[in-house]
C-alpha cells in the first residue's frame, strides 16, 4: 500500500513539472461520481467473503476558484455501501456498512483534461450485523455507528466536456475507488 501511494505521489510530482493547464474543475461546476471499490478497509481475514462490493456515489460543487491562479475548491456529499460475510462451518455473521459523509477537495490541473485533487471526508458509518446458521432460538443481530473520516487523492479524466473516468485512493469504504464521472 505504501509503495502504491509513493508511486502515485511521484507521478503527480513528475507531472507537476509540466506547466499547469486550464482548470477542469471551477466555481459553479457540479460533478457526480459513481464508483466501485477494490481493497477492503473493513473485514479482512481467512473466513471473510465479500457479499456486495464497495460501491459509492459522491457529488461535488465548486465553491471557489482562482486559488494559486488555476486551483479550485469543491464541497459535496458522499454515500458508500459494502457488505461482507464471516462464515466458518456453516455458522457466521453478515455485516453491512453505510457511510454517509460530507467531503471537500482542493483541485489543481497538471495535465489537460485531467482533474487532479486531494481532499478530506468526514461523516457517519452505520454498521449492522446478523448472525446466521445457529441452532434454533439463538439468532442475533446488532447495529452500531461511529465517526467515518478519510483523506484521499484522486483524478478524473474527461473524454468529453461532460463525461469522464475517475479514480480515488484513500481510506473510506475502500482503499481504491474507480468509476465514472458526470459533469452536470
Amino acid at each position: 500500500m505504501k509503495k502504491t501511494v509513493l508511486l502515485i505521489l511521484s507521478a503527480i510530482l513528475i507531472i507537476a513539472q509540466a506547466s499547469a493547464q486550464t482548470p477542469t474543475f471551477s466555481k459553479g461546476d457540479k460533478v457526480l461520481n459513481l464508483g466501485v471499490g477494490f481493497g477492503s478497509t473493513m473485514y479482512i481475514g481467512s473466513y471473510y467473503k465479500m457479499r456486495v462490493p464497495p460501491v459509492s456515489v459522491s457529488f461535488e460543487y465548486g465553491i471557489v476558484d482562482g486559488i494559486l491562479e488555476k486551483a479550485s475548491v469543491g464541497v459535496g456529499g458522499y454515500l458508500g455501501f459494502a457488505s461482507y460475510k464471516y462464515e466458518y462451518s456453516g455458522w457466521g455473521w453478515k455485516y453491512s456498512n453505510i457511510i454517509i459523509a460530507g467531503r471537500g477537495a482542493f483541485h489543481y490541473p497538471f495535465v489537460d483534461k485531467l482533474d487532479t485533487y486531494v481532499g478530506l471526508l468526514l461523516g457517519y458509518d452505520i454498521v449492522s450485523s446478523k448472525e446466521f446458521g445457529t441452532p434454533i432460538g439463538s439468532d442475533y443481530s446488532a447495529t452500531s455507528s461511529g465517526l467515518a473520516y478519510s483523506g484521499f487523492v484522486g483524478a478524473r479524466y474527461y473524454f468529453t466536456e461532460k463525461f469522464g473516468v475517475m479514480a480515488e485512493l484513500g481510506y473510506g469504504i475502500t482503499y481504491l475507488n474507480i468509476g465514472i464521472a458526470f459533469k452536470l
